[in-house]
């Protein structure tokens, strides 16, 4: 009984120091303007097979796919209202001055920046912008930005991700201490 008990904690002991803080490394991600992970995508914006022939479209294809969720942005029917120099960019950019704050959250602006997120959700569930930014990135920065809080008024998209991975990181540095004194703890008790 006591070697097994040891044998699991040196197994733990070794196994979870390498698990911790990869919850992100999933590079599946897809990116706007024919980015899939890490890669460009041949022939963004067009199609030309071997033999010459002609694309059609519909077969949810992954050009088809990243023009439809691009179109998202420039859909009349989502944007009406919200003046173009504050709308989220297909780079993943929003440019709202401190000033405008209240207008930006208060009116149309805010509930048309949710209708292009829930857009290019739906055809793109894993869709990255240009700066990395993924749709729950952007939808916090937003939220953040219009809350009560300190960060009211700041909508750098950028500056929020660089915030975020650099907590996960401490975090993650964190969690590996902590269970390296547990898994340590454990180790003595039972020896």
């Amino acid at each position: 009984m006591k070697h097994s008990l040891q044998a699991l904690t040196l197994t733990c002991f070794l196994f979870f120091p390498f698990t911790l803080g990869k919850a992100d490394d999933y590079e599946g991600q897809t990116a706007a303007a024919g980015v899939l992970g890490n890669e460009y995508l041949p022939n963004y914006g067009g199609y030309s097979s071997e033999n010459g022939d002609s694309h059609q479209y519909g077969g949810g294809t992954t050009d088809y796919l990243f023009s439809k969720a691009l179109q998202c942005f420039t859909d009349k029917h989502i944007y009406s209202s919200c003046e173009e120099s504050y709308r989220l960019t297909e780079t993943g950019e929003l440019h709202v001055p401190h000033e405008y704050t209240d207008q930006y959250c208060k009116g149309p602006c805010l509930e048309e920046t949710h209708h292009v997120l829930n857009c290019v959700g739906s055809i793109l569930s894993h869709f990255r912008f240009y700066n990395k930014a993924t749709i729950r990135a952007v939808e916090e920065t937003i939220k953040e930005g219009c809350s009560y809080g300190p960060e009211r008024g700041l909508f750098n998209i950028a500056e929020h991700i660089l915030a975020y991975d650099n907590t996960a990181f401490r975090a993650s540095k964190s969690s590996m201490l902590h269970s390296f004194v547990l898994m340590t703890l454990a180790l003595i008790f039972f020896l």
